[in-house]
């Protein structure tokens, strides 16, 4: 989508699109590392190149208007500056308001409101992040027009730790923020390598030579909030706390290496919590290794590492599901494909797979139609790159 189309449906909402701006923030794929933000370890997530376009103008009263083409029957959703809380009845609209209260609650002043629209070109509930895209996307958007000055690294770092606090405290859901710096600090061509508990970072060359990534949506959508991500990021907490108790000497699972959690993990009580440690714990360790075969050029250990996490996440962490193991196996059975796993929170969602360039036509057909037989509906497939961050356009 261009510029004009975002100021196109501004004007068919309010009238005229004099003075609006446009603004993108995209998806994210989390290439491996999942459920480990929370858990003070690695992920290794890029930006998509689609994701959320916003266009938006200031007002010279206290009123912020939003309307999204994706979610049509909300109509246009009115909220004041200073009457801002999450209601149910707004839906999408949560997420923008929950920024624009975390940047004045931060000593970000938003001196007036705004009119914007909003309009995605990936799904929602998909595991592509489109809550964090949203996010970021508002944050730069409010940046630019009240004159913030964010555009700098620092200032993205800012607005990406906003959005998480957006997350837990405004939308309620216990997440890490690996979503939101994906989203507001991606370059194109690399993945983001981030130490979640320092937030020291660096970019990792995303080159697959013959190979590329296809995302693949089960199209069976799930929301976070209802799902069982808190959860098990609480199982997590109670992991931690039984090898704390044990005398084990960590702030997160994520200080351990595998060999320390082996001679430790019996301190863990429940084992449906030990589980949970296991996955992340091992984890952590495959996306070190992960880095290191991408730097060195070892495609096809990379793609092994992406089964394993698979296999973990589907036995460990229990957030797969029939729907993404399906996808999982058949890419697995695909001769095109060096590997494949779930990608996002899960239990529905999308999952991600690495898969010849001359093969993506045959690898959707074989793991299409049979995706379709098992399941009784389609799933989608989409060929992605890795792109940069929020922006203004």
């Amino acid at each position: 989508m261009d510029t004009r189309g975002i100021l196109t449906l501004f004007e068919k909402i309010y009238g005229s699109s004099g003075g609006a701006e446009s603004f993108f923030a995209p998806g994210r794929v989390n290439l491996i590392g999942e459920h480990t933000d929370y858990n003070g370890g690695h992920v290794l997530p890029c930006a998509l190149t689609f994701g959320t376009y916003i266009a938006a103008r200031k007002r010279t009263d206290g009123t912020v208007r939003c309307f999204s083409e994706n979610f049509p029957e909300s109509g246009v959703v009115f909220f004041e500056l200073d009457e801002i809380a999450p209601e149910p009845r707004h839906g999408w609209a949560n997420y923008p308001k929950g920024v624009v209260k975390a940047f004045r609650e931060n000593g970000l002043p938003i001196g007036s409101g705004f009119d914007m629209v909003v309009r995605g070109d990936m799904p929602s509930g998909a595991g592509l992040s489109s809550s964090a895209s949203i996010e970021m996307a508002t944050a730069v958007m409010l940046s630019s027009l009240f004159s913030l000055g964010l555009e700098d690294e620092a200032g993205r770092v800012r607005m990406a730790l906003l959005g998480k606090d957006v997350e837990n405290r405004f939308i309620g859901v216990n997440s890490g923020i690996m979503d939101q710096f994906a989203v507001a600090l991606g370059r194109a061509g690399t993945a983001l390598f981030l130490d979640c508990a320092t937030l020291e970072r660096r970019y990792v060359p995303l080159e697959l030579g013959k190979y590329e990534i296809v995302v693949m949506n089960t199209n069976k959508s799930r929301a976070l909030v209802e799902s069982r991500y808190n959860e098990r990021r609480s199982e997590c907490d109670r992991a931690l706390a039984d090898l704390q108790k044990s005398g084990v000497t960590i702030r997160s699972l994520g200080d351990l290496s595998v060999e320390e959690f082996e001679q430790a993990a019996d301190a863990i009580q429940d084992p449906v919590c030990r589980r949970r440690a296991r996955h992340a714990v091992l984890e952590n360790a495959r996306v070190l290794t992960a880095v290191a075969a991408l730097e060195s050029g070892r495609i096809a250990e990379f793609g092994g590492l992406l089964n394993e996490s698979h296999v973990s996440l589907q036995f460990d962490y229990e957030t797969t599901g029939r729907e993404l193991d399906c996808l999982a196996e058949l890419s697995w059975q695909s001769g095109e494909c060096l590997g494949a796993r779930m990608t996002g929170a899960g239990f529905g969602g999308s999952a991600l797979a690495i898969v010849r360039s001359d093969g993506v036509d045959a690898f959707t057909r074989f793991v299409g139609e049979r995706y379709r037989r098992y399941i009784g509906y389609d799933c989608s497939f989409f060929r992605s790159v890795a792109g940069d961050g929020a922006r203004r356009i």
